[in-house]
């Protein structure tokens, strides 16, 4: 037996016409139609009911009885329960030996939701969704839309960016009725761009982490907090410091510096500063190992190989741009190469003897 299954899932049949649902017949299912068209015409179940029975009347090859159920309105859970509750009773209302299988109508994606729950219960052949043809997909893309617009994710990724775009009018007319420099409003658009640049590149989950980390360690009494912003502090002075080289080197000298020169002169003016940012940040994280007790005396070598590339690399620079001679240059590589050395070789021979203490202690 082949069951033409009329599926209106937000119940316009039984909260406009009052008729008790489910609909079992093709009498029934036709002046339920008829009474739901005569109260609203427009309503798109109508044309789900009369296509449930013109596909009745199409199939001639087999028995065929036509039903009608519904849900819930605004209440897509309890919806679904109820037009599986309604399928069982079709279903035992059917009195056959033969098994059953059901043809869906619907109007349109969001009933067709309930497919699921239906074919839990009974062999579903196919799915036959009926919309005006003026209208034709729109109700679907009215739902689908719904349904991004409900999703939590989707919806901070689409409107949110969508929402900074559209503030950016209003903000530039308050910024010029309230006199306020252009600066103001420069940084503050600068920062949403930002914030859309992050969403777009999908790293608002590590900002997420990163903040949830920070705050982690301002309460755990971490040292690295203190010493990252120092040496944030640091970089940026090292930043400055390479500007005022470059200006200061272009002032010096009749030539226009070429591109590798313009870096030297950057890396001269700044490469102090940022070898004490990252002896500072190195030193800071040494700390917090050895407070947790996962320190390792290799890890010292961090801030001595900083200071050995900051020398080697403040020789080559300087020498580049003519501010050092020869020898200045072969003693930072002299002096760097034997300092990360030195260093290695000693924090390998204290981290033996530490390892070889440590087996002693555990065999007594």
């Amino acid at each position: 037996m082949l069951l033409v299954l009329c599926v209106d899932l937000d119940d316009d049949l039984g909260r406009k016409t009052g008729v008790e649902t489910p609909v079992v017949g093709r009498d029934p299912v036709r002046e339920a139609a008829v009474d739901l068209a005569t109260v609203d015409p427009e309503d798109s179940d109508v044309n789900v009911l009369f296509e449930g029975l013109h596909l009745g009347e199409e199939i001639t090859d087999e028995t065929v009885e036509v039903a009608a159920v519904t849900g819930v309105d605004g209440r897509e859970v309890e919806a679904n329960r109820k037009v599986g509750t309604e399928v069982d009773r079709v279903l035992a209302e059917l009195a056959t030996d033969e098994d059953v299988r059901a043809i869906i109508v619907t109007d349109g994606a969001q009933d067709e939701s309930v497919v699921p729950v239906i074919r839990s219960r009974v062999s579903i052949d196919g799915v036959r969704r009926v919309v005006v043809r003026q209208a034709q997909d729109l109700e679907s893309m009215y739902y689908t839309i719904k349904q991004v617009l409900d999703d939590p994710e989707t919806r901070g990724t689409l409107l949110v960016p969508l929402g900074i775009l559209l503030l950016i009018y209003p903000l530039a007319i308050l910024a010029n009725w309230l006199n306020l420099p252009g600066t103001v409003f420069g940084f503050v658009s600068g920062l949403l761009g930002l914030y859309i640049l992050a969403r777009g590149f999908g790293t608002g989950a590590w900002l997420d982490r990163t903040v949830e980390r920070a705050r982690q360690a301002l309460f755990t009494g971490r040292v690295t907090i203190i010493t990252y912003l120092v040496a944030a502090a640091l970089l940026a002075v090292g930043g400055v410091s390479g500007l005022e080289t470059i200006e200061s080197t272009q002032t010096e000298t009749t030539d226009t510096l070429d591109v590798l020169g313009l870096s030297a002169a950057f890396v001269t003016g700044s490469i102090q500063w940022f070898a004490s940012a990252g002896v500072v940040s190195s030193l800071g994280r040494v700390t917090d190992e050895y407070l947790g007790g996962g320190f390792h005396w290799r890890y010292l070598n961090a801030p001595f190989y900083i200071v050995s590339m900051a020398a080697v690399l403040h020789g080559v620079s300087s020498f580049f741009i003519g501010d050092v001679s020869l020898e200045y240059l072969a003693l930072m590589l002299t002096g760097g190469t034997l300092l990360s050395l030195g260093s290695t070789l000693s924090f390998a021979i204290a981290e033996s003897w530490s390892d070889r203490g440590s087996e002693r202690a555990e065999r007594m």
